[in-house]
């Protein structure tokens, strides 16, 4: 009875087949966002979630996926909720400039993003590793730590 519960308490390992699988969902998740706007970094958060003790391969692309969508479709809304919630006292209004200069990029970064994922999808899903850049080496030190 005890070696029942022990067996059920370790999760057993992905197929390396399962793993190209859901690194590559975790990667496509950038798609999503195309049709809802905001839920892609749930989708790569959520596969983080119930494969992160499965598989470090999944874990590691599904972070990474995440993290990528999430410092664009978010930072985008975070930098001017800050410029209109510090124009109330000034310091705002000088942002507003930095904020117009800086949004084209991210709106660039919006439009490139899903091709970037599906780079992403089709390299996991051939076995290979995939890193986005800048955010590829934060997610190995988060998920080392």
């Amino acid at each position: 009875m005890t070696t029942a519960l022990q067996n059920a308490a370790v999760p057993t390992p992905l197929s390396p087949s399962d793993e190209h699988t859901w690194a590559m969902l975790a990667h496509l998740s950038v798609l999503v966002n195309l049709f809802t706007g905001i839920l892609g970094p749930l989708v790569a958060l959520v596969i983080y979630l119930i494969f992160s003790s499965r598989s470090k391969y999944v874990a590691y692309h599904a972070m990474q996926s995440f993290l990528f969508q999430l410092a664009l479709w978010y930072g985008l809304g975070v930098m001017w909720a800050l410029v209109g919630a510090l124009s109330a006292i000034l310091i705002g209004i000088v942002l507003i400039p930095f904020a117009c200069i800086l949004t084209p990029l991210f709106l660039l970064g919006m439009a490139i993003a899903p091709i970037y994922g599906i780079i992403g999808a089709v390299q996991t899903s051939q076995g290979q590793d995939f890193k986005y850049w800048l955010i590829g080496d934060w997610a190995r030190g988060t998920l080392e730590s």
